[in-house]
């Protein structure tokens, strides 16, 4: 994984279709209406203590991670069982998600080609932050990653 970088605290604006845009049948649209959104405010809860950092292999596939994509990373939340996490194992970077039981931590990949994570007696683990958004490109419009 990339080192992580502070978001910054520039708004980052686009424009905000009110109508949803529907995955089974088409509806008219409802007048387009459009309105200027801060990317910020949508991604971020804790400014101070949000980071982006990009994901690097394919261990978390079946949750949505690919490749390359963009994870926002909220420091400022506290992990609970389920979320999907960036850990620190023996120094390096990993997104897994946390599993927890019985007093016993694992962190969970999300591609049966992996193993899970479960700390070795001596062995340094720290969770980082909690994942809060993944953001990829779709299609062949985007730049390189």
């Amino acid at each position: 994984m990339e080192a992580p970088a502070l978001l910054s605290q520039q708004p980052a604006a686009c424009r905000h279709v009110e109508t949803p845009a529907r995955c089974g049948f088409p509806s008219p649209a409802e007048d387009h209406a459009q309105k200027r959104i801060d990317l910020n405010a949508v991604l971020i809860r804790h400014p101070e203590a949000t980071f982006y950092m990009r994901a690097r292999g394919e261990s978390m596939r079946d949750a949505g991670i690919g490749d390359g994509d963009a994870l926002v990373v909220d420091r400022a939340l506290e992990a609970r069982h389920g979320d999907i996490v960036v850990a620190v194992v023996d120094g390096d970077f990993t997104v897994k998600t946390l599993h927890r039981q019985d007093g016993r931590v694992r962190l969970r990949a999300a591609n049966p080609a992996f193993q899970d994570i479960v700390p070795r007696h001596g062995q340094e683990l720290a969770i980082w932050g909690v994942v809060t958004w993944v953001l990829k490109p779709v299609g062949r419009h985007h730049a390189s990653r």
